[in-house]
């Protein structure tokens, strides 16, 4: 079967006979409908905190809006939050190892994306503009729900959000509601084949009256990861993991693999702990939050499957150490004054630790190089309603410390030495300082209007102190910027269950230290040098939603959106001292160095149809369609980072104790002709390693759950049941092939 052909033809012939099937079928027997809004794909009804921090319903929202609730996350049963959020159906999430996951929005991946935490900003000094898999360090056993923006977020959130933002809500201690203190509690534990993956989770709830505590953990086993076995008629052997390397008697050897299906030197283990305290003093209630995340070594399998022309291993090891994170927090929300009706400030400290550790094939020499930083935040937020107005406004501050060392072992004798640092070995920190305002009124029930503004100031400071591996001609990098951002939306809600929503917004996103400080050998014969002169990426973004809801059952839903992306950060050749050549590490290299340079445009499509059949019976059909350009002569090229059309199409249940899904996950194929190759597409890790090509592919996928009784549930999924082999685009790991998943959970 040619999963390449006429992709968007099946598609529509899957969407179009579903919604025939059950729209027939829900006339079989006319019942009254009860819907269940928990797995409802549209329910504009439901209320969203991310869109202004605020609680806010969706209908009031022009942006588009997309809730995962804490019932949905955990019939979803996925094993990390990047599979969860695979599972929308409105994210692509690209790896390059097993423990990663990296999300694309709209186009918009790494650091033009945002990641909010309980209201505290993840993204941080040294987020990439690659891939990242910051998003992993979220454990989804303990999430409440997740909202996901989509489009520029920059006047809430100010940096990073040009393509949306998740954001993440863990779960919140319970009060008692009695003199008597309450004690509850949840936990679980998950098998999954194709991951021999082994997952123990458990949480408990202490509630008296004026204090609670919520503490939770969980433990992550991944094993090797395996691939799919029915392969592309076209690519027979892409993919597969012929061989690994191993060191015997001290030689690196390049050893044949038993099972090409298994891709050897993928497996992880990871750590998740929360603790939560919510007490109240007079009318403010508080809110502490400690949050910790580790994980073991991690193999960066992408670079450890790749040859040199001969077929000989380019890397005998490439791990990431353990990628640490720490979060404390403290939040209160504050009681109605005469400024506003609501109010909450969260202070936060937040600790990062990560490392990268590489040597050559058939090398001694194994380097290790470790970031550290560390994060303070403060955000004060307060609403006021006027009759029909509503007012958001608010304040931030944002201070980033970043540590940065390295050094190199010689493995057979044990001596270490200097190795070039990632980042200034001086030290960065930036700052960062914001005031926000919206306006939201009503005109009567049929009109409501949002508009807003945000100014930032941005300050970076990096500096040098061993100029060894490169002679800098100054020691310390110095800039600033800063940004005014704003929006303004409209929505009309006439009769007849229609509402259409216009939105014009713009987005920013500041020069980290990643992007201004970076020195490091980018490839072969190039090194990359900083550029203190670099400005702010910015995008302006054209939306509008419309949607119809039929028999208070049905929805359909498309939204239709433009972005010019301005001053975007890409690398360009450059010269040091007046040559454009520097012998860096005894090698010759080209100079290259980070620039403004592109003008670039984006725009997509996204569409929902979902219903309720009945009380037991509901559909859903989820569609993407992104296509991104640069601006250049004499033609324009494509943009990376930006994914094929994509989806899912779902049946559920609901009877009694049971629940199912019937499901299907597909991607179309990517062409040759939409690669980047200069970019982070990844094409060598693609069907074509040449011209990029990722063939399209679809996915069959069945789980349920049953409640024993209200104590006991039993989960069990079959996902990839026809063990298809498939790539997401970008991706340098293959994707899971058959999973059976089996979980138990209980509850107090």
């Amino acid at each position: 079967y040619n999963y390449n052909s006429n992709f968007m033809k099946r598609i529509f012939i899957i969407t179009l006979f579903s919604s025939i099937s059950v729209l027939g079928f829900s006339q079989i027997k006319k019942q009254k409908v009860i819907p269940d809004s928990t797995f409802r794909e549209v329910n504009l009804d439901e209320i969203t905190l991310s869109a202004s921090r605020f609680s806010e319903m969706k209908k009031f929202v022009p942006q588009q809006v997309q809730t995962v609730s804490s019932e949905k996350i955990k019939f979803l049963n996925q094993q990390t939050t990047a599979e969860m959020l695979t599972h929308t159906g409105n994210i692509l999430v690209q790896k390059s190892q097993l423990g990663g996951g990296s999300p694309v929005i709209r186009g918009f991946e790494a650091n033009k994306v945002l990641i909010v935490v309980d209201g505290v900003r993840m993204n941080n000094a040294i987020f990439r503009g690659g891939h990242l898999q910051n998003v992993l360090s979220m454990d989804n056993s303990i999430l409440d729900k997740t909202e996901i923006l989509f489009g520029p977020s920059s006047v809430i959130y100010g940096s990073d959000a040009l393509g949306g933002v998740m954001s993440f809500y863990t779960k919140n201690p319970k009060l008692s509601t009695s003199d008597k203190s309450n004690f509850g509690g949840n936990a679980f534990f998950r098998y999954s084949s194709a991951y021999n993956e082994k997952t123990g989770h458990v949480d408990f709830n202490i509630g008296l009256k004026k204090v609670a505590f919520l503490t939770g953990f969980t433990f992550s086993d991944f094993g090797d990861l395996k691939q799919g076995s029915n392969y592309f008629s076209k690519y027979p052997n892409w993919g597969k993991r012929n061989f690994y390397v191993e060191r015997i008697n001290g030689v690196d050897s390049m050893i044949a693999n038993s099972n090409p299906n298994k891709q050897v030197q993928t497996n992880y283990k990871q750590y998740d702990f929360i603790q939560k305290v919510l007490f109240k003093t007079g009318r403010i209630e508080n809110v502490l939050n400690f949050q910790y995340s580790t994980t073991g070594d991690v193999f960066r399998y992408d670079r450890l499957t790749e040859t040199n022309n001969a077929g000989i291993a380019k890397n005998a090891q490439w791990y990431y150490g353990p990628q640490k994170r720490l979060l404390a927090s403290w939040q209160l929300s504050l009681p109605k004054t005469k400024l506003f009706d609501f109010g909450s400030v969260t202070t936060a400290y937040q600790n990062i630790e990560e490392s990268r550790h590489n040597r050559g094939f058939k090398s001694t020499k194994l380097n290790h190089r470790i970031e550290k930083v560390d994060v303070a935040s403060l955000n004060a937020d307060f609403k006021k309603s006027i009759k029909k107005t509503e007012f958001n406004y608010g304040a931030e501050f944002i201070y980033n410390k970043v540590t940065s060392k390295a050094h190199f072992e010689n493995i057979s004798t044990g001596q270490s030495g200097a190795l070039d640092t990632r980042y200034p070995d001086g030290g960065s920190n930036t700052q960062s300082y914001a005031a926000y305002g919206t306006f939201l009124h009503k005109f009567g029930s049929t009109i409501i209007v949002n508009s807003g503004f945000r100014y930032s100031y941005n300050r970076l400071f990096s500096k040098f102190n061993d100029k060894t591996f490169f002679p800098f001609p100054y020691n310390d990098i110095e800039q600033s910027s800063s940004a005014l951002t704003g929006n303004m939306g409209i929505i009309f809600l006439p009769k007849g269950g229609w509402r259409i929503a216009a939105l014009v917004s713009s987005g920013f996103r500041t020069p980290n230290v990643d992007d201004m400080s970076k020195v490091f050998e980018s490839g072969a014969g190039t090194v990359i040098v900083p550029n203190p002169k670099i400005r702010p990426e910015k995008t302006i973004n054209y939306e509008t939603t419309v949607s119809k809801t039929f028999f208070n059952r049905y929805q359909i839903s498309g939204t239709a959106w433009y972005t010019n992306y301005n001053d975007a950060l890409s690398t360009d050749f450059s010269t040091f001292n007046g040559s454009p050549t520097i012998v860096y590490n005894g090698t010759t290299s080209q100079v290259v160095t980070v620039v403004n340079k592109n003008k670039a445009y984006v725009w997509g499509l996204s569409g929902t149809i979902a219903g309720d059949i009945n009380q037991h019976f509901s559909f859903s059909t989820v569609l993407n369609y992104t296509y991104g350009r640069i601006k250049e002569s004499p033609k324009n090229y494509p943009l990376d980072h930006v994914a094929p059309v994509f989806g899912r199409t779902s049946f559920f249940v609901k009877y009694g104790n049971f629940k199912g899904e019937v499901f299907a996950l597909y991607h179309a194929a990517k062409d040759s002709a939409n690669y980047n190759l200069r970019g982070e597409d990844n094409q060598i890790y693609s069907a074509d390693p040449v011209r990029g090509y990722t063939p399209g592919w679809l996915t069959a996928n069945l789980r349920t759950s049953f409640d024993i009784n209200k104590y006991a549930t039993i989960q069990f999924a079959v996902e990839n049941i026809f063990d298809k082999y498939y790539r997401v685009f970008a991706s340098g790991l293959s994707a899971p092939g058959r999973n059976f998943v089996i979980t138990l959970r209980g509850k107090l």
